[in-house]
């Protein structure tokens, strides 16, 4: 069955998912990575593949910008077509002066200024946090393929453009948060409501502590690296 977003049928996705924001960058992944990568979806231009790494069967699926869409297809994969470990690999910019460019963030747990949670518990403030069987996996690869690699909760945010974004960030790096992103928060909820294993892997891209940012090159070095970590713990 296929869904309003997706074009797979059942059994065309496997249970292992990495979730790049980027389109693009999951077509890149299944093409430079994945062996005989077949492409299941183009619905909105948001591609997905599934191949083989290693022998193991591996899809990759564009999630698009933000929690709305982040859960429009994680839900989807969790929900219709049985994914049971998800690894978000995207890129994320420093909020703290300890967490430099290139370094790889390992979300343990992500804060939110969005109202998603909000909406589904009421007054209980929910922690959504990652898998940890995931999270030692992936620190100690890092550590052993000499990866700079920080665990450390992240601050998921509704916002690219926001008029308070400095208030915010200096708030929650003063509680020890090292990055924003824009779709871990809904990933780990979705992935507790459903009892599936999840992973936010990010490399920073930028730093709004320093004004620093990555050159074009310097991304698709390290971003490859990113995508070897989580395609070998998945």
């Amino acid at each position: 069955m296929s869904t309003p977003h997706n074009a797979a049928n059942p059994g065309d996705i496997a249970d292992k998912v990495l979730l790049p924001g980027d389109p693009l960058r999951a077509k890149f992944i299944a093409e430079n990575f994945l062996e005989n990568p077949v492409c299941y979806n183009e619905v909105r231009g948001m591609y997905g593949f599934t191949g083989t790494y290693k022998g193991k069967r591996v899809s990759v699926q564009g999630t698009g910008m933000g929690m709305p869409s982040m859960s429009i297809y994680a839900n989807e994969l969790m929900e219709f077509y049985g994914a049971k470990r998800l690894i978000r690999v995207g890129t994320c910019g420093s909020i703290h002066p300890d967490i430099k460019l290139k370094d790889v963030v390992i979300a343990l747990g992500a804060c939110t200024d969005s109202n998603m949670n909000h909406d589904r518990f009421g007054t209980i403030s929910f922690a959504p946090t990652a898998s940890f069987s995931l999270l030692d996996a992936a620190y100690q690869l890092a550590a052993k393929e000499g990866m700079p690699a920080v665990v450390r909760n992240v601050f998921t945010s509704d916002k690219f453009y926001d008029d308070r974004i400095k208030e915010k960030t200096q708030l929650m790096a003063n509680y020890g948060v090292a990055a924003v992103d824009m779709e871990t928060c809904e990933l780990y909820s979705l992935a507790a409501k459903h009892g599936v294993e999840a992973l936010t892997l990010m490399t920073v891209s930028d730093s709004l502590v320093t004004g620093e940012a990555c050159t074009p090159e310097e991304r698709q070095t390290t971003f490859q690296d990113m995508m070897k970590i989580a395609l070998e713990i998945i």
